[in-house]
């Protein structure tokens, strides 16, 4: 959920903050991944791929559900995330079911037809771009009557009692990103069904799942909330008023006697939309 101006995107997050902000996010987001996952039904024993799996916590919730007759391999540009994703699957004693390795989703290092089923969270088709080369190239990977599933963050409400504030926030560049100005509509995330069947999936269907978090907080919970504050209006500041901005400020830093978690009836929800679709027997369009 990195911030975007209109028409350029950021640089890219220092790794190490971004793992960090993963990592720390992930007691608040990680029941609604499980939900999710849930909701999927991977067959005990299959073989799947995340990509995009960043430190690969996810890969390890996979696993899990796929049992320990299953495989699930983690896909990411970065080195160091697979470097840090090996470590934690490590950790958790989960090394012999996982493996990690460097790759790209627009050029997937395996042959047609390696695994059971694919994962892409916040990752493939999420940021701006044409999206059907993305979605052929992860279905061309999988067996046929498989399944293709993305996961997208597709909204937050933060800011308990400052509806207006937090939508004009929402409005902003950062806001809205990773969507961009002048972006095609049809390239939107929310459009990914569209994608799913002009690509040849089958049995297309989209869920959203809502996760909530109210007060009182625990600290890995408050420190969650705080990051994903942190992160969701990096740069807002000169596409709203003075006076939003200040009590933006007012409500979201800790030293502030008026920081926004400290409400005892704080409570915050944000959701994740599954789009997901089974490869057909014959050849793709």
């Amino acid at each position: 959920m990195a911030a975007e101006n209109e028409n350029v995107e950021r640089e890219a997050p220092d790794m190490d903050d971004y793992a960090h902000a993963l990592a720390v996010t992930n007691p608040m987001r990680e029941p609604v991944i499980r939900a999710v996952i849930q909701a999927l039904e991977l067959p005990p024993g299959s073989r799947g791929l995340d990509v995009g799996c960043g430190i690969g916590l996810q890969v390890l919730l996979l696993a899990e559900a796929v049992g320990p007759a299953g495989h699930v391999t983690g896909l990411d540009l970065s080195p160091e995330f697979v470097a840090r994703a090996s470590r934690i699957a490590q950790e958790a004693g989960l090394a012999d079911r996982v493996s990690f390795q460097e790759g790209n989703v627009k050029d997937l290092p395996f042959d047609a037809h390696t695994f059971d089923w694919i994962w892409s969270a916040d990752c493939a088709g999420y940021r701006p771009g044409e999206p059907l080369a993305l979605i052929w190239e992860m279905a061309r990977v999988v067996k046929p009557g498989g399944s293709v599933a993305i996961l997208m963050w597709s909204s937050q409400m933060l800011l308990p009692g400052y509806p207006l504030l937090e939508a004009r926030l929402n409005a902003t560049a950062p806001g809205i990103a990773p969507f961009v100005h002048g972006t095609r509509p049809d390239w939107h995330y929310l459009r990914a069904l569209g994608w799913f069947r002009e690509v040849g999936l089958q049995e297309c269907t989209a869920q959203t799942f809502a996760g909530t978090v109210h007060g009182p907080l625990s600290d890995d919970l408050r420190e969650a909330v705080k990051a994903l504050i942190d992160m969701r209006w990096i740069g807002a500041e000169s596409e709203v008023s003075a006076e939003d901005w200040a009590t933006y400020q007012r409500l979201c830093q800790p030293e502030s006697p008026d920081f926004i978690l400290n409400l005892p009836d704080y409570c915050a929800f944000f959701t994740y939309s599954l789009f997901h679709g089974k490869v057909p027997a014959g050849p793709l369009q």
